[in-house]
């Protein structure tokens, strides 16, 4: 074995043993979990359509289709509702024309049934109404139905909570991305150029903005989600997400300058740049403890680690710390997490460098506009729990109000 093996097997090594003790500590204090407020009095309003639950469904993440749709209608059926509208996505339309579809055909609430791709697309079309968006969780992540706490197992329970809970306004986030033109021998962007004059002028920036409703970010998490292929979630699930990762420890880290709101910009340095609507991952993980999803900001967060695996190490455990409400960051440090809090954040980047909303790659940018748009979707639960405390700034680090 080379060394870059031996180092490749260490590092998943040490990340599998570190998910596992992670999980304990979190299952151990999930009790003392604090749960927030309603987001909203669940009351429909009067405008709200009353027509029939329509249904968005993608095949490929369903093991038995009909079986699903039975009992779908027997739901239905038992709360007294109309015949459901079926609708499966396709590769061509992965699921915005079904569902705006369904919004035609007057539905009373769009179901997500699907993975998180599934529940961003439907989404997008439901943005601005009032019709709610109900989720069937089928996906490898399920990081929304994570974050609002329901079961991602696909019971009875969660189809009738799709079709028979309360609805509630949630915030969204908008991801805007400075793209390259194609490279050309005689006019290549070099380092140091402006990414505003490098972006393709074919490409109609209102056009190409993409909907978040968990998180965004740029870097080492984008490298992930790139290196995390669909065969390898088919057999691990999310872990597999853990296993992408630890062939990406050794990447290069992304240089970038960042502004927030009016604030001056500062530059940057570091493994992970994201922005979060809310703050779990898959696993109980609770990386960013201060979001919440319906405050009307953006909590932004910088990763970066030093000294190989033992600043890995690290930042591991200060993501498990803070799920146990630890957030001291410890001098001299070989890893550190910074915190800010906005409503519209630039970034510069520069070089190209993938970017992921949700768990979905949009490709390459040199630049984002990030903005959130509170109250932006009604979504339907029995309740919402943040698994996070509200506590105090991690010493240091630069918070808005």
């Amino acid at each position: 074995m080379t060394w870059e093996q031996v180092v490749s097997v260490v590092a998943l090594v040490l990340a599998v043993a570190a998910v596992v003790v992670g999980l304990v500590l979190l299952r151990r204090i999930s009790e003392r979990s604090q749960r927030v407020p309603s987001l909203g009095a669940g009351t429909i309003e009067p405008s709200r359509p009353t027509g029939p639950p329509a249904f968005v469904v993608n095949p490929i993440k369903v093991t038995d289709p009909r079986k699903l749709r039975t009992a779908v209608e027997q739901v239905c059926a038992e709360a007294g509702l109309p015949e459901p509208l079926w609708y499966e996505t396709t590769v061509s339309d992965p699921g915005l024309g079904q569902a705006r579809r369904a919004l035609a055909a007057g539905a009373s609430v769009v179901v997500a049934a699907g993975g998180d791709g599934t529940v961003r697309t439907v989404a997008m079309a439901l943005v601005g109404t009032t019709t709610p968006m109900g989720l069937l969780p089928l996906g490898t992540g399920n990081l929304l139905a994570r974050n609002l706490d329901l079961p991602v197992d696909g019971t009875r329970s969660l189809i009738r909570t799709a079709l028979t809970g309360t609805d509630h306004p949630i915030d969204i986030g908008w991801v805007r991305p400075d793209r390259l033109r194609p490279a050309r021998e005689d006019d290549e962007p070099g380092p140091g150029s402006d990414p505003d004059a490098a972006t393709d002028p074919a490409v109609d920036p209102e056009e190409d903005e993409h909907l978040f409703l968990v998180m965004a970010g740029v870097g080492f998490d984008a490298a992930m989600v790139a290196g995390a292929g669909d065969e390898l979630k088919a057999r691990v699930g999310w872990f597999a997400y853990f296993l992408a990762g630890a062939r990406h420890l050794h990447g290069r880290k992304v240089r970038l300058r960042m502004s927030v709101d009016e604030e001056p910009g500062q530059h940057l340095r570091l493994r992970s740049l994201l922005f979060a609507n809310c703050g779990r991952l898959p696993g109980g993980i609770v990386l960013l403890p201060d979001a919440q999803i319906n405050d009307g900001w953006l909590d932004i967060a910088a990763l970066d680690t030093r000294g190989g695996l033992f600043g890995w190490a690290s930042l591991f455990g200060q993501v498990v710390g803070q799920g146990l409400g630890i957030r001291r960051q410890l001098p001299n440090s070989p890893s550190t997490i910074e915190f800010w809090r906005g409503k519209q954040v630039r970034v510069l980047i520069e070089e190209p460098a993938h970017v992921q909303v949700d768990g979905d790659l949009i490709g390459e940018a040199v630049g984002l506009r990030v903005r959130v748009e509170p109250a932006g979707l009604y979504v339907r639960t029995n309740t919402i729990e943040d698994a996070s405390q509200t506590m105090a700034s991690v010493p240091g680090t630069a918070r808005r109000p």
